[in-house]
């Protein structure tokens, strides 16, 4: 089974993947995390996060070794995806990789912008996880204070702003819900309680088809 998971930025999708993975043993890829990862690599050796020849260079030579490195978990490298993830040539490269990934036994939890749309259009279920923005902004200032990080919540909340309508305004593969997604409205719920409800939509998809 393919569960797809997509939404805006610090919208709880990440979490939500990590614990649906491990309540159906399957395994998780945060596909944001290999666009950070590209837009890293660029600003680690000095490119312009824009320059097409170096990103799709970096996406080629992506090692998944290091998809842990705590700086990709930082706002700038956020920031950072959002813009190289716009390089069509930069996409095509990392397609292969999260389709593959999303094919292989025994099953996958795929979290990212464009899954269910572009990805795995075919994904089993499709949760489509929204929450306010300023709440999305709470969450990701506090997250970025237990790292030990200086945020500002007014500042993530303009960046959070900022990165939606790039995000959903960008020519290739732009944010938006599948037709066949189950929107989850994460302003709301804790946790746990974002878990139970997409555990709830999952099983119901799964009983609709039984009894199909």
């Amino acid at each position: 089974m393919i569960i797809a998971i997509d939404g805006p930025a610090a919208s709880g999708k990440g979490t939500l993947g990590k614990r649906l993975a491990h309540h159906y043993g399957y395994r998780h890829l945060d596909t944001g995390v290999i666009y950070r990862a590209v837009a890293y690599e660029l600003m680690q050796s000095g490119h312009d996060l824009r320059d097409e020849a170096a990103a799709v260079q970096a996406a080629l030579e992506l090692d998944p070794e290091k998809f842990g490195n705590p700086a990709l978990k930082t706002q700038e490298a956020g920031e950072g995806a959002s813009i190289v993830s716009a390089i069509p040539r930069v996409r095509e490269v990392l397609v292969n990789f999260q389709r593959q990934f999303a094919a292989d036994p025994p099953g996958a939890v795929l979290d990212g912008r464009d899954i269910g749309t572009v990805i795995c259009p075919h994904a089993d279920v499709k949760i489509f996880v929204v929450a306010d923005p300023k709440v999305r902004a709470r969450r990701r200032t506090m997250e970025a204070r237990a790292r030990g990080e200086e945020a500002d919540e007014a500042a993530v909340l303009a960046d959070i702003i900022r990165r939606d309508e790039r995000d959903k305004n960008r020519p290739i593969a732009p944010l938006k819900p599948a037709p066949d997604a189950y929107l989850l409205d994460n302003s709301q719920l804790d946790i746990e309680g974002g878990v139970r409800a997409a555990i709830d939509i999952i099983e119901a998809v799964r009983a609709g088809r039984l009894r199909g």
